[in-house]
């Protein structure tokens, strides 16, 4: 039988949802739900909980989420983002990593008609199941130590995801988002690049989190666009990682090494490709990987 507690956060949610309002838990509630399920933050599990109702609020207001979405959110927590989501979105498959959290989630969002509880690891996840081929938009306050790993996986196998709105830490975001040339661009910005347009929506900072991490957080959106050149994603980002891997060498060196193809042989495919031998992996786009993974492949 469900437990009070749900039963109120459901008729909490359905009013919200009615209202045009949605839902998130408060500070206090969420420090309830930890006290009761026996939660402390784990830093190996990069968990930083959003605890402000404003926050919450403004991911899905700036997501611009309307009632025809599908939603998936990775590391739901104890389901604050869930609630709003849910209370403007037609559905929200909330995955859940953390055994002690399900249980709690369960408890705040599990009785709520459109939404689905999921607990599992995000990185072994059949989504393509999970999805059952249909569109569905990616948001979430993603953990900490999985958010390159998992947005590289998601953009090069599963394109039933449309877009990516998500929460992650500085450093990640202007990677994701970065361009050409600029410090924090790398092999993660070209794969980013070769399947989305990028943006940052806005900054967070530490003190709307629980525990408060000690960098700044930005949100970022990421949106499906057709690819603008015709080598497929993994044969490009093979290239891609190989002249990335030793970024301070010149790619000459640095795909002869990692490749293990002769320095002359290096140096006719980047001329083939139009690209100076001194030049280094950062200052090439897309357009320029793909013409230099199309030069290799020729015999």
């Amino acid at each position: 039988m469900p437990s009070r507690r749900s039963q109120a956060s459901a008729r909490e949610s359905s009013t919200s949802k009615s209202s045009g309002d949605p839902g998130a838990l408060t500070t206090t509630q969420i420090r309830d739900l930890a006290r009761r399920h026996g939660v402390r933050p784990s830093k190996s599990l990069g968990q930083n909980f959003v605890i402000d109702q404003n926050t919450v609020r403004r991911i899905v207001r700036l997501a611009q989420v309307g009632p025809t979405d599908e939603v998936v959110e990775v590391g739901a927590g104890f389901g604050s983002l869930t609630l709003a989501l849910a209370g403007v979105a037609r559905s929200v498959k909330a995955i859940e990593f953390d055994h002690r959290l399900v249980t709690a989630l369960q408890e705040t969002a599990g009785d709520l008609p459109n939404v689905k509880v999921v607990s599992a690891d995000a990185l072994d996840v059949d989504y393509r199941n999970l999805l059952d081929g249909r569109p569905h938009r990616f948001i979430s306050n993603l953990p900490y130590n999985i958010a390159t790993p998992l947005i590289a996986q998601l953009l090069e196998d599963v394109g039933e995801f449309i877009d990516f709105v998500v929460l992650v830490q500085r450093e990640v975001g202007e990677r994701l988002t970065a361009s050409v040339g600029s410090k924090a661009y790398g092999a993660v910005s070209v794969l980013v690049a070769y399947h989305c347009a990028a943006e940052i929506l806005g900054k967070v900072p530490p003190t709307v989190f629980w525990p408060p991490p000690k960098v700044e957080s930005i949100l970022v959106r990421l949106s499906r666009i057709p690819p603008r050149v015709k080598t497929p994603s993994k044969e490009l980002m093979t290239v891609v990682r190989a002249a990335f891997s030793q970024r301070r060498k010149t790619l000459r060196n640095a795909l002869s090494s990692v490749l293990a193809i002769d320095v002359q042989k290096v140096e006719r495919v980047l001329e083939q490709a139009g690209i100076p031998p001194s030049a280094r992996a950062e200052e090439l786009g897309v357009e320029d990987f793909d013409r230099l993974a199309r030069s290799l492949a020729l015999p």
